[in-house]
């Protein structure tokens, strides 16, 4: 091999290198950034074999187990329970929760596993339509209850007023 051919080569295998060695960086440093989704079960049974451990930052979503929501009347903090099909995991939270927040409503919290069954979430989001559900919560969450809103307030649409039917009668929807 005559020695440009050399030089090509050795130029060649060095920018290589680099880019696969800033490929190698970009991707130990968004590590910390990446966060899986689990739904209960998972979080408590595993995912593909593999339990997240304390202190793992994770996107939890499920349903809010009506009568489980609490919150501190001296500030902000709210605790409630989330399920899927099988065991709840409790979520607290600190902050303004979103309007379309209630009981029996789906939602999707990031947050950090802090001990086995509890999260400590720092982000809270409603789901904002009863029809759409992310595919893998909704392949998860087959034969669960979605209470809709109007069922939780008790309006009745049909005659602008409070009613003990309101969720029979379908309520806004």
């Amino acid at each position: 091999m005559n020695p440009r051919r050399k030089q090509r080569l050795a130029v060649v295998a060095t920018i290589g290198l680099l880019v696969a060695s800033a490929i190698g960086l970009m991707l130990y440093a968004l590590n910390d950034s990446i966060d899986l989704f689990y739904t209960p079960s998972e979080i408590i049974e595993g995912k593909n074999g593999q339990k997240p451990q304390v202190g793992q930052r994770l996107r939890i979503g499920g349903m809010v187990v009506p009568g489980s929501v609490s919150r501190d009347p001296e500030s902000l903090a709210v605790s409630f329970d989330l399920v899927d099909t099988g065991p709840t995991v409790t979520v607290t939270f600190t902050g303004i929760l979103p309007d379309l927040f209630r009981e029996g409503q789906g939602i999707v919290a990031t947050g950090v596993l802090t001990e086995k069954r509890q999260i400590n979430a720092q982000e809270v989001l409603a789901k904002h339509d009863e029809e759409y559900m992310p595919p893998e919560l909704a392949e998860k969450m087959k034969g669960i209850k979605h209470v809709k809103p109007t069922e939780n307030l008790g309006y009745n649409s049909a005659t602008n007023e409070a009613s003990s039917s309101a969720g029979k009668n379908g309520g806004l929807y």
